[in-house]
């Protein structure tokens, strides 16, 4: 078990993922001072189950991933980072917030690779970009049908999983894989519900 201060944010952040965040709240920039003085400089993100970002109160889902601080900028009055998704984990308590939250945790296993799941990793993949480029016709994407993916297998099925246009209760379901294979059936399913909607 580790204690972890915590971000809980309106999206979800997946392993192997990048994340830009402005902060300007004061008890996260109390929260920042506190990891930045510390290595690894790494904190918690969970999804928002209802509530807001700013002032407090939101209820929280109970599965997260560490984000760790790549780079760091401070314009006037606020803090702007990038972050890296790392390693997932489930909250198995809720501490006193002090002054931002803070969490007991216990890290879930890293998902592993087989190379059987590649025909089912390429069709996952091809699911994704297709309905991307459907979604493109309706919305304005935050990913492109032709973005890059990692030639790492892991960190490539997490990047599909995080392309994928599905929403924040979807990514959840994503995040809570317990294995490789089940994060590549989730994608494929949810992507495939994504595509049907879109169809109508």
């Amino acid at each position: 078990m580790t204690t972890l201060p915590m971000f809980p944010l309106g999206s979800v952040l997946f392993p192997y993922m990048p994340l830009q965040l402005r902060v300007f709240e004061e008890r996260y920039l109390i929260m920042l001072a506190r990891v930045l003085d510390s290595a690894p400089a790494e904190f918690g993100i969970v999804l928002i189950e209802r509530g807001q970002e700013v002032g407090g109160g939101e209820r929280r889902f109970g599965v997260g991933t560490v984000a760790r601080v790549t780079q760091l900028e401070a314009p006037e009055g606020y803090l702007s980072l990038v972050l890296q998704g790392e390693r997932r984990f489930e909250v198995t308590e809720w501490m006193p917030e002090d002054p931002h939250p803070l969490a007991r945790v216990r890290e879930l296993p890293d998902l592993e690779w087989d190379d059987s799941l590649l025909p089912r990793r390429k069709q996952a993949e091809h699911l994704v970009r297709r309905t991307l480029s459907l979604a493109s016709e309706f919305v304005d994407q935050e990913w492109s049908p032709d973005v890059e993916l990692s030639h790492d297998p892991i960190a490539a099925a997490w990047q599909l999983a995080a392309i994928a246009p599905v929403g924040p209760l979807d990514q959840i379901v994503l995040l809570r894989s317990d294995t490789m294979a089940d994060l590549l059936e989730n994608i494929i399913e949810l992507t495939e519900a994504a595509a049907e909607s879109l169809a109508w």
